[in-house]
């Protein structure tokens, strides 16, 4: 008896390990981040018929702004109505779901046998549910000076990207926010657009880190903003104030404009500007990336590594898409490519580990039948050995 329980035990150690079949969960994707990027995720894997969760807090890095441009078929769309068009079309793919709050926790669950980890995730409302991959949509958060009146404004007539508001603002007195540094990389983007240009730099003017930054990208700087006409403005800035809004006062017809600000410095003058150009840092929004344990971008430490082949992560099943990744641009059409990239990917991968598991499980049926005939003949041959010894005592 005790021969043929070794058997068994043994039978049932071999053929344990051979198929191990992908996790039950609640959904195939959960994407954090309701965002362009999130939402193209989310179509496109709906599109396929996989099973995804989209949780959306409501934070997204265009929320302030008027209109998206340079998005086409999108041109001058409000975000907040693009968004919800967006929803109400995904909305057809029933596979897919969107939940509208925050994610609070996501931890990595491996397997004892290795093979096929999974993922927890939690929301604010204390909801739980279970994924085999995870899409961080989770963006940027722009860090604004503490200057009074520029995050107010920001997104309307203030703005960091050429692209965003740029055409709206053209041949308008205009302005450079942000220390020396980086002021020729914003003069040289926006001089096809605005020749009168005025660039603050808030006291950096003579600080000699920023005038070696400068340096080291552009060694005649000087020279350059001479020929530009660029005036350096180095005086500290005590507030912002709007004078004109834009969305009131513009040309439709043509796309144009007429926002005004106040530039109130601490000696008691100002200036005044139609438009201006950031340049601020950005930090990730969310404190999931670090949650999770993935490797920041060696050159900026504010964006999330990721193979921009797939957008994966540096933790496996984890796939950063939009602002929020290294793979090299901020604005709304990256947002959506990378999202639908990192789709085809996580599509392809699931298929590929499911397939792996039904051949290891009909491989399994052929090795668990050959496990079952050795178990059966080591115990035949130790009951013959245990028969031998028996006749021999006999004697």
């Amino acid at each position: 008896m005790g021969v043929h329980l070794l058997a068994l035990v043994f039978f049932a150690l071999f053929t344990a390990g051979l198929a191990v079949p992908p996790p039950s969960v609640d959904y195939e994707v959960i994407i954090v981040g309701g965002g362009p990027s999130g939402l193209s995720t989310l179509s496109a894997l709906g599109r396929v018929r996989r099973t995804a969760l989209l949780y959306d807090d409501g934070h997204y890095r265009n929320g302030p702004t008027r209109h998206m441009h340079d998005v086409i078929g999108n041109d001058g769309a409000v975000p907040s109505a693009f968004r919800a068009l967006a929803r109400q079309q995904i909305s057809r793919y029933n596979t897919t779901h969107i939940k509208d709050v925050k994610v609070t926790q996501i931890a990595k669950i491996d397997t004892k046998s290795g093979q096929y980890p999974f993922f927890t995730v939690t929301g604010a409302d204390g909801s739980v549910h279970t994924a085999r991959k995870i899409v961080l949509g989770t963006g940027l958060k722009d860090v604004f000076p503490s200057t009074p009146g520029i995050s107010e404004n920001f997104g309307k007539g203030i703005f960091w990207c050429p692209w965003c508001d740029g055409w709206e603002h053209r041949d308008q007195p205009f302005g450079v926010l942000g220390p020396l540094g980086d002021v020729m990389d914003s003069v040289l983007e926006m001089w096809s657009l605005n020749r009168d240009i005025i660039a603050f730099v808030n006291g950096t003017e003579h600080d000699e880190k920023e005038r070696k930054r400068l340096a080291d990208k552009y060694p005649r700087w000087e020279e350059q903003l001479k020929k530009y006409n660029v005036k350096l403005e180095d005086r500290v800035i005590q507030s912002i104030v709007r004078l004109r809004d834009g969305s009131k006062v513009g040309d439709k017809e043509n796309w144009k404009e007429y926002d005004l600000f106040r530039i109130n410095f601490t000696d008691g003058k100002s200036t005044e500007r139609n438009a201006l150009i950031t340049n601020f840092p950005a930090v990730q929004r969310s404190d999931l990336p670090d949650q999770l344990g993935l490797q920041r971008d060696k050159a900026n430490q504010n964006k999330i590594a990721v193979n921009i082949n797939g957008m994966r992560t540096s933790v496996s099943g984890v796939y950063a898409v939009g602002d929020a990744n290294n793979d090299g641009s901020t604005n709304v059409v990256h947002a959506m490519f990378s999202g639908k990239r990192a789709a085809v990917y996580i599509h392809v991968e699931i298929e590929r580990e499911n397939s792996l598991a039904l051949i290891q499980k009909r491989e399994a049926k052929f090795s668990a039948r050959k496990a079952e005939k050795d178990a059966l003949r080591l115990v035949g041959r130790d009951l013959e050995d245990v028969w031998e010894k028996a006749k021999a005592m006999s004697k």
